[in-house]
C-alpha cells in the first residue's frame, strides 16, 4: 500500500500567540516558548470540518490525477466535532468528490485517526483484491472548543482549524506502507471530553456554557501523562520500525503532531533525532489528526523526503490512543 498524494487545506484566518496571550491570561513568551505556538489558523463562516476535509480530498485526488470515480473506499477521518451533530461524513465526502461508487466508513480514535485509517486501509487492500484506491480525508476545528480562561486545559489552546486528506493505492509511486503500531491507555478513558450536550448531561440553556473542553482530574492526567507519554511514543514508534525491518538509525524524517515544545524535542532526542528531521508546527498549532499529513506537505515543500527516504508518523489522541506508522519513499510523492 502506497500513500500517493496529499492534500491540504488551511483557512484564513489566523490568531497568534499575542492573542492566545490576551484571552488567557498567560505571558506571550510562555504562549510562544513553552507551548510552542507563533500562530494558528482559524476558521472562516464557511470552513466547516467535512467541507474542510472535501476541499482537501479534491486537492490530493487532483494531484494523483485520478478522478472520483477510482476510488472504491472513503475513510473519513472527520473530527466528531463537525458541521451537524449525529451525522456520518463518508457518504457526504464520496458525494463531494464524486466518488459514486466508493464503499466507506467513519473512524474516531480523535487525534490518533489517521493513524487508525492506515491500519484499516491496510485490511482493505490485504483481504479485497478489487480496491485499488482508498480516499482518506479529515477536517478539524476543535478549537472552537477550547476555554482560554481555563487553566487546566491549556496543553489545548494550539487547537486549531484545517482539512487533510491522502489517496492510497495498491501500487507506487508514493510512501510505501511498510509498518504500523498502536497503543491504547484505558486509565485516561475520562480524561478529556465535553462534559455536557450528551445523554449524560443534556444540553440545557443553562449548561450552554459548559460546552467546552473539560479535563476530569488535572492533577491525576498530569501525573499519568507525565510517566507514560514520551514512551508511549518512543515505543509506538519503534514497534512500527521494527515491523518495517528498521531502527530508529535509519529514520529520515518524523511526522509528528504538535505538542509542547519540550515534549517534541524529547520524542527527537529518544529516537536519537536531530530537529532538522522533523517540523515543529510552531505556526499552525494542532490540527488534531491531521498534523501527520500537513508535517509531510512541509517536508515534501521544504525538499526533505528524498528518494528512498524513510519515514516515521507519530501521534496521540485523548483517550488515550497512541499510533505510528513507518513508510519509505518511492517514486515521489504527489504533494
Amino acid at each position: 500500500m502506497y500513500l500517493r498524494s496529499l492534500g491540504v487545506y488551511l483557512p484564513k484566518g489566523r490568531m497568534d500567540a499575542d492573542e492566545i496571550a490576551r484571552r488567557s491570561g498567560l505571558p506571550p513568551e510562555v504562549v510562544r516558548e513553552k507551548l510552542g505556538l507563533l500562530e494558528k489558523p482559524t476558521p472562516g463562516p464557511e470552513d466547516h470540518p467535512a467541507e474542510m476535509a472535501a476541499w482537501a480530498a479534491k486537492e490530493a485526488l487532483a494531484k494523483a490525477g485520478l478522478p472520483g470515480e477510482a476510488v472504491d473506499w472513503v475513510v473519513s477521518i472527520v473530527e466528531e466535532y463537525k458541521d451537524y451533530p449525529v451525522w456520518a461524513t463518508a457518504p457526504y465526502l464520496a458525494l463531494k468528490v464524486g466518488a459514486s461508487r466508493a464503499k466507506g466508513l467513519d473512524l474516531n480514535q480523535k487525534c490518533a485517526s489517521l493513524i487508525g485509517a492506515l491500519e484499516v486501509a491496510r485490511g482493505l487492500f490485504a483481504t479485497r483484491k478489487e480496491v485499488g484506491a482508498v480516499l482518506v480525508a479529515g477536517g478539524y476545528r476543535n478549537g472552537d472548543l477550547v476555554d482560554y480562561q481555563d487553566p487546566h486545559t491549556r496543553f489545548l489552546y494550539d487547537l486549531a482549524a484545517g482539512g487533510a486528506a491522502a489517496v492510497l493505492t495498491r501500487e507506487g509511486p508514493g510512501l510505501k506502507l511498510l509498518g504500523l503500531a498502536h497503543r491504547m491507555d484505558p486509565g485516561l478513558a475520562l480524561s478529556v471530553k465535553v462534559p455536557v450536550g450528551g445523554t449524560r448531561a443534556p444540553l440545557t440553556p443553562e449548561n450552554l456554557s459548559q460546552y467546552r473542553l473539560r479535563v476530569e482530574d488535572p492533577e491525576g492526567m498530569k501525573r499519568r501523562l507525565d510517566a507514560t507519554s514520551i514512551p508511549s511514543f518512543l515505543g509506538v514508534i519503534r514497534e512500527a520500525l521494527e515491523e518495517a525491518g528498521y531502527t530508529e538509525a535509519d529514520l529520515d524524517y518524523l511526522a509528528l503532531l504538535h505538542m509542547k515544545r519540550s515534549a517534541h524535542r524529547a520524542v527527537l532526542a529518544g529516537l536519537g533525532l536531530s530537529e532538522g528531521r522533523s517540523i515543529y508546527l510552531e505556526r499552525f498549532g494542532h490540527l488534531g489528526q491531521l498534523d501527520p499529513l500537513l508535517s509531510l506537505r512541509l517536508a515534501w515543500e521544504k525538499g526533505l523526503l528524498k528518494e528512498g527516504s524513510l519515514v516515521a508518523l507519530a501521534a496521540a489522541g485523548v483517550g488515550y490512543f497512541y499510533g505510528a506508522a513507518v513508510l519509505r519513499l518511492e517514486g515521489g510523492l504527489d504533494a
